[in-house]
């Protein structure tokens, strides 16, 4: 999905790249319902990087669980036999000892489980905010160049002289979409 996220910046990369430029500014023209069309597009595949984070942490809770029930059954187990094995001081030690290894090791599984699923869900949300930050500079300077047209005066009428009005007026006619 990532690779989605990323088609869906270059793609609005390319439209502000390849935008009709305005003359004697930075500016481009941009369809505004392809840009709009083109964040929706954003938007919808922002969630489904979120929902796959989710659930890989939620399959590590499970596998943790599901360790922590296998221990218990071990321990479980264990304690059975113990308790059939009471005179015998010695194997009732052991199949402590052992229980407690195996519920150690399970722990430990578990915790790797949960700090592997932890990382993947951490490099998820940090390459997502990567390009959602892309994504937002793309549309901050295209904002910044829309605003930065509105703010260049408009020559006085009076300055102007009839080959310029005329050049003016065409230039304006070729930057309408």
């Amino acid at each position: 999905m990532a690779t989605d996220i990323i088609f869906l910046v270059e793609r609005l990369e390319s439209m502000v790249a390849t935008g009709k430029k305005l003359p004697l500014t930075n500016n481009v023209v941009l369809d505004q319902a392809s840009v709009l069309e083109l964040i929706d597009q954003l938007r919808v595949a922002v969630p489904e990087e979120v929902r796959e984070a989710k659930r890989v942490t939620e399959e590590a809770t499970r596998i943790t669980e599901r360790a922590r029930e296998d221990a218990d059954a071990v321990v479980a187990r264990a304690q059975e036999q113990a308790a059939r094995m009471l005179e015998e001081r010695e194997l009732v030690k052991l199949a402590q000892q052992r229980a407690g290894e195996m519920l150690d090791a399970a722990a430990a599984e578990g915790a790797e489980v949960r700090r592997g699923a932890d990382e993947y869900a951490a490099g998820v949300l940090i390459r997502l905010e990567g390009e959602c930050i892309k994504a937002l500079t793309s549309i901050k300077r295209g904002i910044d160049m829309l605003d930065e047209r509105h703010r260049l005066p408009e020559p006085s009428p009076i300055a102007r002289d009839d080959s310029a009005s005329g050049a003016a007026e065409e230039a304006e006619a070729a930057a309408r979409p």
